[in-house]
């Protein structure tokens, strides 16, 4: 019996189809080769959504009762993480920068006597210093609460020089214990190497969903002024204590004597808000979660809405009824709280510029 006839019977066609399946299979893996970062990039982004999925559940469920639903904090809690000073984004960087080569530049100029240049140059940074301070008036709501817009980075204030991933990344891993010092509640680890209930690639899928809020070179002033906590840094007790020069109140002076005192100085709600949670004064240890006394969140409101309009503060300012409130604080208990629980001593404790700057702090707290 004879084999099976070959396909392709002469040799010359066989050589050429070879040839031809040959360039083929080269042309066919070039493309794969090719197209290979693109492929894997596209499936690194599918991953990285994904990620991102899994992040978003883990925050809702262990993260946005301290940092909020959308990130941006909570009042005396927790900072923003959706936040532009989280990553760094610095609003008056082209106006800086342009300042400083203007500066370098104009005693050279002087220097060699170019007069009409060191006008120009004059003039362009009375501009600028003009447009950054309307920009920095326009920050005012961040500003208020604690932004400082010559200082932009969270990372580069806490002298952080790794990457924005790993200090979010060590941050769920290790925790933060003695954050409990300047917040109601110390950052806790969420690892399950420290005995918490995240695994690493839960972590890292919680990782991937903070820095998702990053907008790059998109954030805006609208953004920044959404932020409702930014961070609190720990303080020397140092900072807090009787300085000379600075008298403290007095326990036992009237209201009337504080409020003269008040109208001496200016407050600052910053340092206000450092003094609040400051462990030196111990406020947050009691107002944290309203067992014990108010809830600073909406302090504000609740004294132009409710305590004002009660007969036994009848010409009270809302400035009035906190000052009293924390030199004298037996006059008067809010309903549904023990009276006698709060320290009588503050006056002793407090300059006039601090109870200003609590006061000022305190009228910020107004959801």
């Amino acid at each position: 019996m004879k084999l099976n006839r070959l396909l392709i019977e002469r040799i010359d066609h066989r050589i050429l189809v070879g040839t031809l399946a040959f360039l083929a299979i080269m042309v066919l893996l070039g493309w794969i080769w090719i197209n290979e970062n693109g492929r894997m990039a596209a499936f690194d982004r599918q991953y990285l959504a994904r990620s991102i999925e899994r992040g978003a559940a883990l925050y809702a469920a262990n993260c946005s009762s301290c940092h909020g639903v959308d990130g941006l904090g909570a009042v005396g809690r927790a900072p923003a993480l959706n936040s532009p000073y989280l990553f760094g984004h610095d609003f008056l960087a082209e106006i800086d920068t342009e300042l400083t080569v203007l500066n370098a530049e104009r005693p050279t100029a002087e220097l060699n006597g170019l007069t009409e240049r060191v006008t120009e140059i004059d003039a362009r940074i009375a501009e600028l210093t003009t447009e950054r301070d309307a920009l920095i008036a326009q920050m005012g709501p961040a500003v208020n609460i604690g932004y400082d817009p010559d200082s932009p980075s969270r990372t580069q204030r806490m002298g952080w020089t790794a990457t924005l991933r790993s200090l979010v990344l060590t941050t769920l891993v290790a925790g933060r214990p003695t954050s409990g010092n300047y917040w109601p509640q110390p950052m806790a680890s969420w690892s399950q190497s420290t005995g918490a209930s995240l695994r690493t690639d839960q972590l890292e899928d919680l990782t991937n969903f903070i820095l998702n809020w990053d907008k790059g070179s998109n954030w805006t002033l609208d953004d920044l002024n959404s932020v409702r906590q930014f961070p609190i840094y720990p303080i020397d007790p140092s900072t807090v204590t009787i300085v000379e020069g600075d008298p403290r109140i007095g326990a036992t002076t009237e209201i009337a004597a504080v409020m003269e005192g008040l109208a001496m100085v200016t407050g600052d709600p910053q340092n206000g808000q450092t003094l609040y949670n400051s462990a030196v004064l111990g406020c947050t240890g009691c107002h944290a979660n309203a067992a014990v006394a108010p809830l600073v969140e909406g302090t504000w409101t609740r004294v132009t809405n409710e305590r004002l309009t009660l007969p036994e503060f009848a010409g009270y300012t809302g400035e009035q009824y906190l000052a009293e409130s924390i030199i004298h604080p037996n006059d008067y208990t809010v309903p549904t709280y023990a009276s006698g629980v709060m320290p009588a001593n503050f006056g002793d404790r407090l300059s006039y510029q601090e109870l200003a700057d609590m006061i000022e702090y305190l009228k910020t707290q107004d959801q």
